[in-house]
């Protein structure tokens, strides 16, 4: 289930913890579709949705995600704690890095955070 908000004036499609393990580029597409639909910006799914895969920055599957993203023009915020996953990984921390530098893709710890990333 999602659920769309509204967020200082940006629509924000929250998705729900519990549902489809996103993990191709066609979950990525269904989420950008449900989203545009409902007149989203911004998709917001919790971490644990993500397949492990995507977090091995080797099987290519979160930069596949992430471009999906970036042609159709939606931002995507990966919401949560990751470090089980950036703690092995420095490729993956500087991608993280390099996505929180942007204005496309953000990796969060909570809501609260995307409210202040929001605001400007």
């Amino acid at each position: 289930m999602s659920d769309l908000r509204t967020i200082h004036d940006v629509p924000v499609l929250m998705c729900a913890a519990d549902g489809e393990t996103i993990g191709a580029e066609r979950d990525a597409l269904d989420l950008i579709g449900n989203a545009s639909y409902q007149g989203a910006q911004w998709v917001v799914v919790p971490a644990e949705r993500f397949d492990e895969a995507f977090f091995r920055l080797s099987t290519r599957v979160a930069g596949d995600i992430v471009q999906k993203f970036v042609t159709y023009r939606m931002g995507l915020v990966v919401l949560g704690d990751i470090s089980r996953h950036t703690e092995g990984s420095s490729a993956l921390r500087d991608f993280v890095r390099e996505c929180n530098r942007g204005r496309q893709t953000w990796f969060l710890a909570d809501v609260e955070e995307l409210r202040e990333r929001l605001k400007s």
